[in-house]
């Protein structure tokens, strides 16, 4: 069972040997910290602002008043002489006295984020910063994008038979996973592959912190957004002004704990939603009334689709992996919970339209048919950022406790055996390893930490705030990530630590 994708919200680290001087240079008349050594031509660049009208991959519209340029970047900070990307930023400026920049990512990994340029509207936070969305490398209208598979390739993917973890089936996957990493580097090159990763994107932004004249950074990360900011932080601890980290990955989380903890928080998300619709449909709900049998009610539903798709209105039918695609979409926001019901209804009576929306929804699918990359852009990021599983005895284990803590996501073809994923398989090392950390000199921030959060378990976010020595604000509420959604008792400290550096009560809970 894979690792979700921790970015995908409905609203939507090891350093090299270079490091930062700390002394300043001005920019517009402000302080901004000297370049790294051989890179003041990309801090020193110069950008143009314009329309974003070639800026949209077709998803997330830009919102009116945005411009948008692109900052061009070294792949190699090692080889800063080498090949160089364009990394695309959006931005909304300042309508009153203004701090400075503020920085957004939305998580992912592999998605984009020049739609969170948005971010803040009617807040004080329009009013006091330049707010500043961008595309990670690889990622949505930065240049090179990461592409491993066309947009026919993606759908036949998700059209074709299921494989189970018998030996046949295995031996299918894994030469599937081959297949796609032999894609990635035709399609994007090995080289960039080799710095796609959380190491190069936290120097991305602070050459786009340079860029901007900011002396320090202003930030809000949502979900893997959470490793921008801590990542960047460890690296460049000076260039901090103020960090917000909403949804929050564990720096020294084993990806094998990472991802049983998410199954096992997607399950009591999904329990929680079984107990709603029991309650709002009383004798209409798809699963039933009673939420101590919804997950075996779920799997009757969906588990014919591994042998027969039902039919959708395209034509392309719904399988059982949109089913859960699109099931675990939903999960992500109480929003999507009517959505979902109404999708496991129509399956209930042969169609799957609706499960099959909120599937593409999460795969980037656009109505035309064409896909973002971010799917790409996820597991090509994902391999360098973590070591990979090469031992199949882990991987077996590991496919048998996720079962155990995600039941409704069991497709009950388990066999005590289970396929290496794309990252054992991948044609660069990893650059990131889990890690504690331990940083020096840098000054107060701000970790947003949800108690029923699908993706990010809540303990993750208390963990990251004591190993920064920040403080955390507990929202009590089912949905990934929270700030800036309207929430006054979270917006309010955030916004107030944004713009004055206010700390927030020691513990608020709300």
């Amino acid at each position: 069972m894979a690792l979700m994708r921790t970015g995908r919200v409905v609203l939507l680290v090891t350093a090299l040997a270079m490091t930062a001087a700390a002394c300043t240079s001005v920019v517009d008349g402000k302080p901004t910290a000297t370049a790294p050594v051989g890179l003041d031509s990309f801090y020193k660049q110069q950008l143009t602002w314009g329309s974003c009208q070639d800026y949209s991959t077709g998803g997330d519209e830009l919102p009116k008043g945005a411009e948008c340029t692109r900052v061009t970047v070294p792949v190699d900070y090692a080889n800063p002489n080498g090949a160089t990307a364009k990394i695309a930023l959006s931005r909304i400026k300042a309508t009153g006295n203004k701090i400075g920049s503020l920085l957004f990512n939305p998580g992912g990994p592999g998605v984009g984020g020049l739609s969170m340029v948005g971010q803040g509207d009617n807040t004080k936070l329009a009013e006091r910063f330049d707010r500043i969305g961008f595309d990670p490398r690889g990622t949505g209208m930065s240049q090179p994008a990461i592409k491993c598979m066309t947009d026919a390739e993606d759908d036949a993917q998700r059209a074709e038979p299921n494989k189970d973890n018998s030996p046949a089936g295995i031996a299918a996957q894994e030469a599937e996973n081959k297949d796609f990493a032999n894609k990635c580097v035709d399609r994007t090159g090995k080289d960039f592959l080799a710095h796609v990763g959380t190491r190069e994107v936290v120097q991305d932004m602070d050459v786009i912190r340079g860029v901007l004249g900011d002396a320090k950074l202003t930030y809000l990360g949502y979900s893997y957004g959470t490793r921008l900011g801590y990542s960047y932080a460890e690296k460049f601890p000076d260039h901090v002004r103020a960090l917000v980290l909403d949804g929050a990955l564990k720096p020294d989380q084993d990806p094998i704990k990472e991802s049983l903890g998410q199954a096992a928080s997607f399950q009591k998300v999904f329990d929680s939603y079984a107990a709603d619709c029991a309650s709002k449909e009383k004798t209409n709900c798809p699963i039933g009334d009673d939420p101590a049998q919804a997950t075996a009610r779920f799997r009757a539903l969906v588990l014919p689709l591994w042998d027969k798709a039902v039919p959708t209105s395209d034509g392309r039918g719904l399988p059982y992996g949109d089913a859960m695609t699109g099931t675990q979409q939903a999960l992500y926001s109480v929003r999507l919970w009517n959505a979902l019901t109404k999708g496991l209804r129509e399956l209930a009576q042969g169609s799957g339209d609706t499960l099959q929306a909120l599937a593409d929804l999460y795969d980037g699918r656009q109505d035309n048919g064409t896909y973002d990359n971010s799917s790409d852009a996820f597991s090509a990021i994902r391999c360098v950022d973590d070591p990979p599983i090469t031992d199949r005895a882990v991987a077996a284990q590991l496919d048998a406790d996720a079962r155990k803590a995600a039941p409704f996501r069991d497709d009950g073809h388990g066999s005590n055996a289970a396929p290496l994923d794309s990252c054992a398989f991948w044609p660069v090392p990893n650059t990131s390893s889990p890690h504690k950390l331990s940083i020096q000199g840098l000054p107060k921030t701000v970790v947003v930490s949800t108690t029923d959060d699908p993706a990010t378990p809540y303990q993750s976010g208390v963990d990251l705030a004591q190993q920064l020595g920040a403080s955390l604000i507990t929202f009590k509420g089912t949905q990934h990530t929270v700030s800036l959604q309207g929430k006054a008792c979270v917006d309010d400290p955030v916004i107030s630590y944004l713009i004055d550096l206010k700390e927030p009560a020691a513990g608020l809970t709300c």
